[in-house]
């Protein structure tokens, strides 16, 4: 009771003081999607390199590189998670697990049985498909995740794979660190020939999530609902358009949820130049339905190039080819007429043996920007600074990011983590806890620790209709100390905030014309 009065007091006192901003105004969002490992096992054969890995560390606005010798090798596959403020939980290259140590968590070897696995696995790199492995959080429960992971398969063509997988982790084992649940390893969710590569999406309640998978020579795309109980159905649709084979580059969700796209090129068309086609549909987040299937369609003389992803914005799809970045509007009327050319590789060579730093995957990093890695061991990477601008403008910087270490086709697979409820629906009522009270236009939201610790602040919200907001700070004064623009598709956000003077502050979320505030203590001992 004392220590309650203690800090009454205090908050009364430093109320009535005039607030200093004793610090620079960068605010950073950290969570789930922070991390990504780079690298594989190879021999330090010159100067250009200073390890064997690299570790990216993104915040709202930067990365920052740092070299690192970790054992788990990469050359396609990889999943990871990190805690709300950043900190890796697990990583998986599809061979094992390893926990925040980067040791392999417990019971976590031995993942997607089979000899394809064997022989990747012995090497030094990893399973190659891009894609083949996603964690998500477990529905309803805040220290489970679920590791849906793939393999190949030598008794079909091309080494498909024949299967889903899914582990369950649990962080309430090994002191926290997290390890697989007795009996929840290598479960079979689809059991299929498949071509390898899978993406995610949060459903329109805000919990459960969709996980999908491509049948191979088919049109058909599998969608695994996963719920509080787990697998809680598994169904199949036809998509309407031409058959998928092996040859398939990126798929993904743009980050609210409501398109889906995947990069196809055409090798069945009796030589060059090839057909890339970039399929795109809308998504119901509600029933899982693809709908109004489109092909938006390219010639090029390279058989190679497969990324794809979407801008923050989900306004704009980018894809590569070999040597070509090409960006298309997705909110116009005639898709394929916005096509444009955004970049052409300069032919920069990284120094050994030398190798072209083309263009092969995409990924859409915390920080805002689209990085493009190449598909040769390079030690060079491509990015997009402003993937929301049009054309040109989006300046794609190549061979800008320069890595301690050299990586092949190194990517990451983050779905969007914050993608709130679907309050558009009617159908499908939101599920996030302490969220399901909250229906638009009306909205409120919460501030945690309050009085703040360590300056890490995080707020919990639902934004009206799916709207954009504004979240800012304010001192005694009334000035803004701090300002950060919320996503459409976001539901939380935890913000590392420089050293704020003690005193009580105004957090105030604005969207839609609508304003609401709460109040917050900063107190320093």
């Amino acid at each position: 009771m004392r220590g309650d009065v203690k800090i009454l007091s205090r908050v009364k006192h430093y109320f009535a003081l005039l607030i200093l901003f004793l610090a620079g105004n960068k605010v950073i969002a950290q969570g789930y999607n922070h991390n990504w490992l780079l690298g594989y096992d190879v021999a330090l054969f010159d100067t250009n390199v200073t390890s064997t890995k690299a570790w990216l560390q993104f915040d709202a606005n930067n990365v920052t590189v740092t070299p690192a010798n970790f054992k788990m090798p990469f050359w396609a596959a990889q999943g990871n998670i990190s805690d709300a403020n950043g900190n890796l939980l697990m990583v998986s290259n599809g061979c094992w697990i390893a926990d925040a140590t980067m040791d392999t968590m417990q019971n976590g070897g031995g993942l997607n049985p089979g000899q394809f696995t064997d022989d990747w696995c012995d090497n030094v790199t990893g399973i190659p498909y891009f894609h083949s492995n996603i964690i998500v959080p477990f529905p309803g429960d805040s220290l489970r995740y679920v590791l849906f992971h793939q393999t190949g398969n030598y008794n079909v063509n091309n080494s498909k794979a024949t299967e889903v997988y899914y582990t369950v982790i649990d962080m309430n084992l090994n002191g926290g660190l997290g390890g697989v649940a007795a009996g929840q390893k290598n479960l079979i969710a689809v059991n299929d020939t498949l071509i390898p590569g899978m993406a995610a999406c949060k459903h329109a309640n805000g919990r459960d999530w969709w996980i999908i998978a491509f049948e191979d020579s088919t049109s058909n795309i599998y969608k695994i609902l996963l719920t509080p109980s787990g697998i809680a159905s598994v169904t199949k649709q036809t998509l309407n358009v031409p058959l998928h084979y092996y040859n398939m580059g990126q798929a993904n969700f743009s980050p609210d949820g409501k398109k889906f796209a995947y990069h196809y090129r055409d090798f069945y068309n009796g030589g060059l130049p090839v057909t890339h086609q970039i399929r795109l549909f809308d998504f119901d987040r509600c029933n899982g339905n693809f709908s109004n299937g489109q092909m938006i369609t390219y010639l090029d003389s390279t058989f190679s190039g497969n990324g794809l992803a979407f801008s923050s914005n989900s306004n704009y799809l980018y894809f590569t080819t070999f040597i070509k970045v090409f960006q298309m509007n997705t909110d116009t009327s005639n898709i394929q007429a916005s096509l444009q050319l955004v970049a052409e590789n300069d032919t920069f060579y990284s120094p050994y043996p030398p190798f072209l730093t083309n263009f092969w995957m995409m990924y859409l990093a915390a920080n805002g920007k689209m990085y493009i890695c190449s598909g040769n061991g390079v030690i060079d990477m491509h990015y997009i600074n402003y993937p929301d601008s049009a054309g040109i403008a989006c300046d794609v910087q190549q061979h800008a990011l320069h890595l301690p270490c050299y990586y092949v086709r190194g990517n990451v697979y983050h779905p969007n983590y914050y993608l709130g409820c679907d309050t558009t629906q009617t159908t499908c009522p939101c599920l996030i806890t302490n969220m399901n009270e909250l229906s638009p236009p009306d909205f409120r939201f919460r501030v945690y620790p309050n009085p703040v610790i360590n300056n890490i602040l995080n707020i919990g919200y639902l934004l009206p209709q799916n709207k954009s907001g504004v979240f800012e700070i304010y001192d005694v004064t009334g000035k803004v100390v701090f300002k950060y623009t919320l996503p459409p598709w976001s539901n939380e956000q935890s913000f590392g905030l420089p050293t704020l003077a003690n005193g009580v502050y105004n957090c105030v979320v604005t969207s839609d014309g609508k304003r609401v505030s709460k109040k917050v203590a900063v107190i320093h001992e």
